[in-house]
């Protein structure tokens, strides 16, 4: 929540109903941090705090559970265990089959950062989606996008790799001037950037209206008719924070997805 918005709710004396008190409506001042310090023009927020913490846990949880695997495996290492292969089995080998099995490691530490990134968003004190901020998953698109063009024509060629991606098998010939521009356009530009805005749009909208709600209940908390209304708020939000806990999953589950169809696209000889 915004400076603004928190010194609402701690002051405790603005509701709905009081003369000169307005609702404090969210905005994008919600995804506007300021920095926790600046090296010249660099500067390091919140958002980036939380992805160093999520990128840290990832990685320990993986190494504590794996360092010294056992037969019979421990509670963190069983815990590891079903998640690695749920990414491996559901996604990864049904999507791109045993031709994908080299890049699982990347596929579920991509899955398990994005998910543990949104998850943030209920954490106390974090409070904020990661992905939220646009720079993250156009960041991780663009690592997807660099993998799925490399493997494109280091499989392909430079000409087999532009036909693999331009030039549908089992189509007219006659149609090929206008299908080749639009998949060219399509897979090159199109696929990286709803890969992202898919990821950053959900929890971005996602967050807006859980601070809206949670704000709205407390404005409306008074001893008129407000009190009912911001008791509808309240579980409005409490609802929505439980739906929000489904869609930062799959928000994970459909970009690791995605991620190894094109994978998978770039490994076959037609697309």
């Amino acid at each position: 929540m915004s400076a603004d918005q928190l010194t609402f709710l701690a002051s405790g004396s603005c509701h709905f109903g009081d003369a000169g008190c307005g609702f404090p409506a969210p905005g994008l001042n919600e995804f506007d941090f300021k920095p926790i310090f600046t090296i010249g023009s660099f500067y390091f927020n919140k958002p980036m705090l939380l992805s160093m913490i999520v990128a840290v846990l990832v990685v320990v949880f993986f190494w504590a559970a794996f360092a010294k695997p056992r037969l019979v495996p421990g509670k963190m290492q069983l815990v590891a265990e079903i998640g690695y292969d749920f990414v491996k089995r559901s996604i990864v080998l049904e999507t791109i089959g045993k031709k994908g099995e080299k890049y699982v490691p990347m596929l579920v530490s991509m899955f398990f950062f994005i998910w543990l990134m949104n998850i943030m968003s209920i954490i106390p004190f974090a409070q904020f989606p990661v992905t939220a901020a646009i720079a993250f998953p156009a960041g991780l698109a663009g690592v997807v996008w660099i993998t799925y063009m490399g493997l494109t024509f280091k499989k392909h060629g430079f000409v087999g790799g532009l036909k693999n991606l331009c030039w549908p098998s089992g189509i007219p010939g006659w149609v090929m001037f206008i299908l080749v521009p639009i998949e060219f356009f399509s897979n090159i530009f199109v696929r990286p950037f709803t890969l992202a805005v898919r990821a950053f749009a959900n929890m971005f909208a996602g967050h807006l209206l859980i601070v809206m709600f949670s704000i709205a209940s407390w404005y409306l908390l008074s001893p008129t008719l407000g009190a009912l209304y911001g008791s509808a708020s309240f579980v409005v939000a409490v609802a929505l924070t439980a739906f929000e806990l489904l869609v930062q999953f799959l928000q994970a589950y459909i970009f690791v997805m995605l991620a190894s169809s094109y994978i998978a696209g770039a490994l076959e000889e037609a697309h």
